[in-house]
């Protein structure tokens, strides 16, 4: 069987080349100078992320991905506000960031939405603690419920919502104070494959349509590539970038692209990042043998 020839993971196409030009034109909205961060363990400090960099632009789209325990999840509360950076600077437009603001939306993987308010009230929920008249939050809150086709569940409680409703929702309420940034940590993790990728096509949908810079943390390489115009790739124990990769393949996005070459070749760069051949092999664990032998299974 002959093996298929991958051009190389940076090849961009003209069309491609030609919108990151004209990306790199845009403003920076987030910029991560030297950041640090170290926690307090039982047997001492233990070093979470150590020197990163890298900026974000406006109405770019970012992933992070890494191997579990690379902190993902850490760089993404300390964007929010919700941690602190042991050391460096972090920057939205050019200002500190030191708590958590309406300047940036958050979603998370479980789902966070109050259970005794309807899909419009918890959409309303942050625009009336901004200040926001009854009225006018209900006209606004029924505006994203309908960006993110759900305008007939408005009145429906999150216990009669299905995985992906739930995320849609938690979106549109994240969305609701128009946010510079809109930070997503793993937000589709939980989700089956099918209502996965329908999420990943609403949320294309939805950036298309709003002046909105996301940045997205996932473990999926293919999630990563299909929505991101660049991913960023974080090394373990501590999170270091290893590599920021534009990705080649033009946009708009589909699932049919995901077996493009230049797919193909972007997936095989992370795969290479993240699972590197040179890994020690992980021993086995120690188990008891329960079966006759000779009835081997492998």
């Amino acid at each position: 069987m002959p093996v298929l020839e991958l051009p190389d993971y940076r090849t961009q196409s003209p069309a491609v080349a030609d919108r990151f030009a004209k990306l790199r034109e845009r403003p920076v909205v987030l910029e991560a100078t030297h950041l640090g961060k170290v926690f307090d363990g039982a047997n001492g400090p233990i070093e979470a992320l150590h020197d990163i960099n890298f900026t974000v632009r406006r109405r770019e789209f970012v992933t992070v991905i890494g191997a579990s325990g690379c902190g993902k999840s850490t760089l993404v509360r300390i964007l929010a506000g919700l941690d602190h950076q042991t050391s460096g600077d972090l920057l939205l437009d050019g200002k500190p960031i030191t708590a958590p603001g309406p300047d940036r939306g958050m979603v998370f993987q479980g789902y966070t939405l109050f259970p005794w308010l309807t899909v419009r009230q918890n959409v309303m929920f942050g625009l009336r603690m901004k200040g926001e008249s009854k009225h006018s939050a209900k006209n606004d809150a029924d505006m994203w419920v309908d960006i993110v086709d759900l305008k007939a569940f408005a009145d429906h409680y999150p216990h009669q919502l299905s995985g992906g409703m739930k995320q849609r929702v938690a979106i549109a309420r994240a969305l609701a104070n128009q946010p510079r940034v809109l930070l997503m940590d793993e937000p589709f993790g939980a989700l089956d494959a099918q209502t996965r990728s329908a999420m990943q096509t609403y949320l294309l949908q939805i950036w298309k349509n709003v002046d909105v810079t996301i940045v997205f943390i996932t473990h999926d390489l293919d999630e990563a590539i299909l929505l991101a115009d660049r991913v960023l790739v974080l090394e373990p124990r501590p999170g270091r970038v290893a590599e920021l990769i534009e990705v080649p393949v033009p946009r708009p996005r589909s699932a049919e692209q995901m077996l493009s070459p230049e797919f193909l070749a972007t997936r095989r760069r992370l795969d290479d990042l993240i699972h590197p051949k040179t890994a020690v092999a992980v021993e086995r664990p120690h188990v008891f043998r329960m079966t006759v032998v000779g009835d081997d299974v492998e």
